[in-house]
């Protein structure tokens, strides 16, 4: 995409609306495993907090947030938006892989 946005070419009319679908898709997702999360910990513990996993979730779904927010804010008017939007991408990126691994030690709790 850079490099055909480099050469000026025109972006396909398909691809504004599949990437506001996977977004929005994505905001749901995270937002639905918050909540199966701390539901799920409040059952099982009783309370929050018995590790990692919790502030990188909590890290996940604001940098979420943050994203799909400037994802709506970019335009011609607001050049800072898109630099916003993808630097939150790239952190959200390294967010994802902390919240998976430490997801895999609180699965482990649960198998037996």
């Amino acid at each position: 995409m850079f490099f055909a946005r480099q050469a000026s070419q025109p972006r396909p009319k398909w691809l504004r609306p599949l990437h506001y679908a996977i977004g929005g898709t994505m905001v749901f997702l995270v937002v639905l495993l918050l909540s199966i999360g701390l539901v799920g910990t409040i059952g099982y513990y009783g309370n929050l907090g018995h590790s990692a996993h919790l502030p990188a979730g909590l890290t996940v779904v604001a940098l979420t947030l943050l994203s799909a927010w400037s994802a709506t804010q970019i335009s011609p008017k607001r050049p800072w938006a898109r630099s916003l939007h993808l630097g939150t991408n790239a952190v959200l990126f390294l967010g994802f892989a902390i919240v998976s691994l430490t997801g895999w030690t609180i699965v482990q709790k649960y198998l037996p």
